[in-house]
């Protein structure tokens, strides 16, 4: 705070500190909060609402005698008894009723084991699928990365940024979109394979479409990171590498990928915790037909069965799997969070 002060002068510094807290508070920890708060209940029948159904019942027994009882009562007297009896008793009734209606919040963690293991298998399958996607990403942008920052002129680099940057001006639906059109059966891709007589390869029915609309969807968030720290990498260590007598691939081990630890553990977060938490992607690349990902259960516990609390417990599940898989890249890489901040 001191010196955001010397730097920016007290009102400024202050503003700095308020926006900063209302976005971590705000936008980051109330959510997570509130999220976790409504894994750990339920609303649940009251405590000895089987015994309220059997004298709610009982009651309902009373008054069918009273209104026999009153039927056969001779004297006014009689009756205005019976009468009293009846409102007495369907007041007792309503109040037991509504008790017995009445939910109440019990805390509990049987919200998580609703995941049963059909969906376990789902939720595993999901984080192979999303490891799998972050590292083809990994393997694609990797070479993209380097190539522009060290080995193309700065024009040429440019352009290549530029027609990587570019398609991103479109909707992420419409590119999907675009890549269910390309490689489906009648895709132009199966009638490139048609003219060499493969096919037709059934990419979106075998979930490679899916894998391929992914990386396509998520190549920045992986090539960005990368050229960010590769640009900084000193050629001079390159070329006294080389004449020492280093090969390619011991340079890229020995000198590269050492250097761009940071932006290789910031492209793979983001890639994988996009691809875990991806909906969209995988409903419209299978057309709905093949297995869901975790993060459409999700969605079918909030929206079609009505489940929050349930859907609470999934979704707690998936962020404490990609927190986990922030610390192990943290972890493996040896950087820190003031490495990835920069």
């Amino acid at each position: 705070m001191t010196r955001l002060r010397r730097s920016f002068g007290a009102p400024l510094a202050m503003l700095l500190v308020v926006l900063a807290g209302t976005w971590i508070l705000g936008l980051i920890a109330a959510p997570q909060a509130i999220m976790i708060e409504r894994s750990l209940w339920k609303m649940e029948r009251p405590a000895g609402a089987a015994e309220i159904s059997v004298e709610i019942d009982r009651l309902y027994n009373r008054l069918d005698v009273l209104a026999l009882d009153r039927a056969a009562a001779d004297s006014p007297g009689r009756l205005a008894a019976i009468d009293a009896e009846r409102a007495a008793l369907s007041a007792r009734i309503a109040k037991l009723e509504e008790q017995e209606s009445t939910p109440v919040r019990t805390w509990t963690l049987s919200n998580y084991a609703q995941m049963g293991r059909a969906h376990l298998w789902i939720f595993a399958k999901t984080i192979l699928a999303a490891l799998s996607v972050t590292a083809i990403a990994f393997a694609v942008c990797y070479p993209i990365a380097f190539a522009i920052a060290k080995l193309e002129p700065p024009r040429r680099a440019a352009l290549i940024m530029l027609a990587l940057v570019i398609p991103y001006a479109i909707n992420e639906l419409l590119r999907v979109f675009a890549w269910q059109m390309i490689l489906n059966y009648g895709g132009p891709l199966n009638a490139l394979l048609g003219l060499a007589g493969i096919g037709p390869v059934p990419f979106l029915e075998s979930g490679a479409g899916v894998f391929v609309a992914m990386v396509y969807a998520y190549i920045l968030f992986m090539v960005f990171p990368l050229y960010n720290v590769l640009e900084t990498l000193d050629m001079n260590q390159i070329e006294a590498a080389r004449d020492l007598g280093a090969k390619s691939w011991q340079i890229h081990r020995r000198i590269v990928l050492p250097h761009a630890r940071p932006g290789i553990a910031v492209g793979c977060i983001m890639t994988f915790m996009l691809s875990a938490g991806s909906y969209s992607v995988p409903y419209i690349m299978t057309r709905g037909t093949a297995p869901p990902w975790f993060a459409q259960l999700v969605y079918n516990r909030f929206f079609q069965a009505s489940e929050w609390n349930t859907g609470a417990a999934y979704a707690v599940s998936l962020l404490a799997v990609c927190t986990g898989f922030v610390f192990l890249m943290m972890r493996l890489l040896k950087v820190r969070l003031r490495d990835i901040a920069k």
